[in-house]
């Protein structure tokens, strides 16, 4: 496994926000990265996905198709339309 040391990982996390993305900077894969969160004990940072998937509601409910949400947001079209039926399940 690539030597992130905890440092590194907090920061990371700042600035390329999904262990995805910080896990093709190392050559390893989001699993590991993941693996290494709990290691040192970092918690993902879900006030960043709470604001990303109210602002997917709000482009969707704007007219804005999942298709297009996807490229703005960089998620994949699957996860726009998950977030999508989540947040209108918490407003029922």
């Amino acid at each position: 496994m690539a030597r992130v040391t905890k440092d590194q990982l907090i920061q990371l996390q700042k600035t390329l926000k999904t262990d995805a993305a910080i896990g093709k900077k190392f050559g390893i894969t989001r699993q590991a990265i993941h693996q290494l969160r709990v290691k040192y004990g970092i918690d993902y940072n879900r006030k960043k996905n709470k604001e990303r998937d109210e602002q997917v509601s709000a482009m969707f409910k704007s007219g804005k198709t999942g298709f297009a949400i996807s490229k703005k947001i960089d998620l994949s079209v699957s996860q726009i339309y998950r977030i999508i039926r989540k947040m209108s399940k918490k407003r029922k």
